[in-house]
């Protein structure tokens, strides 16, 4: 790839550009020069290369989702590899963690083999999970140092919480031997199970079954200490309550190495969106009350939270256009994470404390670095702006079950730089 980029206001406080407004010029797949705007050092090439005006966009190195469901194969009519990957892009999302839902799931080599065989068909890089059990029904574990070596980004059950600790305990000391990673979901359905949202004032007003924060909170507790015990690294999927985030920050500083993530959802709407009985919004875990999102939106801005996740869950409309009761969770969120950032974000949270979250720091979670932007670097961005508006409509996902869809958005990715090609976002 040979490419200028013009006018790009760089947005990455690890870099030296942080901030400025700069022409970066990129020639066989690297960065070769960065200029300040406005000086013109790059116009004796530019009729010779491929130009690309940012219009003083921002740029920051690329966006990295841990938490996506594609469908493939299985249930292509919610999603394919293809059209997941396309609703990536326009969401500015150069790397995807996969979830293993799909039908057979990835539970051997063979599973995660075929995954990354389509690497180069596909406009991002997918990152396959593979299963931590065997189907994911928490009895048996799967084949997890073949699916390593085959390229497994890292375990989990998808939805599916373990709830043998034995097995979870297993796999946690199975998988430190070769620095694997595994992931749970924390949820005790035990104390969840029937629950249609967040247990609260709201679910009291509505009438409805409720999820309670401690149904996540104490199977979080259990899970650190299994990894305590086992010595090894474990994350946590899709965190949703303040009893949470005080739970992680305890163990983080007590040295435990324990990381987490947060759903777009639950930084960006509450149960009070329920009253409606809108079930674009009966997501898993539930949206909870504003006390939880606050603490939620606090521990991304300090780190406790080291990922913003999409949760990325298409339905088909036979799955969501039905009584609330019987509407399966879900959200399809890929291509609105950056507005839904946008639109949620508190006054007091600065945008230099939420982009580590669905950039480098989300993917220092799977041991992999997304450098910051310098000459000599594969440059891999998402160029973007907070006040470009458009209207969500023509999803390039295959599902429709976004409460966004026809609305009037904040917010737009413009480009992304990946695998040695601009891709221009209309």
């Amino acid at each position: 790839m040979n490419l200028l980029i013009l006018n790009a206001k760089v947005s990455d406080n690890r870099s030296a550009f942080h901030n400025k407004l700069c022409d970066i010029l990129i020639q066989d797949g690297i960065i070769k020069d960065i200029q300040s705007s406005g000086k013109n050092f790059f116009a004796p090439i530019q009729s010779k290369i491929e130009v690309y005006d940012a219009a003083k966009g921002l740029l920051s190195p690329v966006f990295v989702d841990l938490r996506a469901d594609f469908a493939e194969p299985g249930n292509e009519d919610r999603e394919t590899l293809e059209s997941g990957s396309n609703a990536a892009i326009r969401g500015g999302f150069g790397y995807v963690g996969l979830l293993p839902s799909a039908v057979p799931a990835p539970i051997s080599r063979a599973g995660i083999s075929a995954l990354m065989a389509s690497q180069n068909k596909l406009p991002i890089t997918i990152l396959p999970y593979g299963c931590i059990s065997i189907d994911r029904e928490g009895k048996e574990l799967a084949e997890l140092f073949d699916m390593f070596q085959a390229g497994a980004a890292a375990f989990t059950d998808a939805d599916q919480p373990v709830h043998h600790a034995g097995l979870l305990l297993r796999a946690l000391m199975y998988s430190n031997i070769f620095k694997g990673l595994v992931m749970s979901r924390p949820e005790e359905e035990s104390l969840s199970k029937g629950g249609k949202m967040h247990e609260g004032e709201v679910s009291t007003f509505l009438g409805m079954k409720g999820f309670p924060a401690l149904s996540e909170e104490i199977r979080l507790q259990r899970d650190l200490e299994l990894a305590k015990y086992a010595g090894s690294a474990i994350h946590f999927s899709c965190i949703s309550t303040k009893g949470s985030v005080d739970l992680i920050r305890k163990a983080k500083k007590a040295g435990l190495k324990v990381s987490c993530d947060v759903a777009i959802a639950n930084l960006a709407f509450t149960d009070e969106q329920l009253i409606g009985y809108d079930s674009n919004f009966k997501v898993l875990p539930p949206l909870r009350s504003k006390n939880h999102q606050k603490a939620l939106w606090e521990a991304v801005a300090d780190g406790t939270i080291d990922a913003i996740v999409s949760n990325h869950k298409p339905r088909t409309v036979e799955e969501k256009v039905l009584e609330f009761d019987y509407a399966l969770h879900g959200m399809s969120t890929l291509e609105t994470v950056l507005p839904l950032l946008i639109q949620s974000k508190p006054a007091n949270i600065e945008w230099d404390s939420i982009l580590p979250a669905i950039s480098w720091r989300a993917l220092a979670v799977l041991n992999r670095d997304l450098p910051a932007l310098a000459v000599g670097q594969k440059p891999e961005f998402t160029i973007y702006s907070h006040n470009d508006n458009w209207k969500y409509q023509n999803p390039l996902s295959k599902s429709r079950n976004s409460p966004l869809l026809g609305k009037d958005l904040k917010g737009k990715v413009r480009a992304v730089v990946l695998k040695n090609k601009i891709q221009q976002i209309n």
